[in-house]
């Protein structure tokens, strides 16, 4: 360490308490129950959705998982 601390006994002016602003564990829990499989997919596909999750720093795995979340929900909506 090239730089040294130097201690004062200045005060430290008007001190609050900050509240909880983090999330219950509860709050951070997956709200969806996940399982896992195994799929083999093209390799052009793969190469997309890792592109696509490097532009938005995203893991390509979850791409695939929101996409077919939402294909599965649409189609669920159309069968009304």
């Amino acid at each position: 360490m090239s730089k040294k601390i130097h201690y004062s006994d200045e005060p430290l002016g008007e001190i609050r308490r900050v509240t909880d602003f983090l999330p219950s564990p509860e709050e951070l829990a997956l709200r969806k129950k996940n399982t896992k499989v195994t799929i083999s997919l093209s390799s052009e596909s793969v190469a997309y959705f890792k592109q696509v999750a490097r532009k938005h720093h995203m893991q390509y795995q979850k791409i695939i998982r929101e996409l077919l979340d939402e294909y599965v929900a649409h189609q669920k909506g159309s069968q009304k």
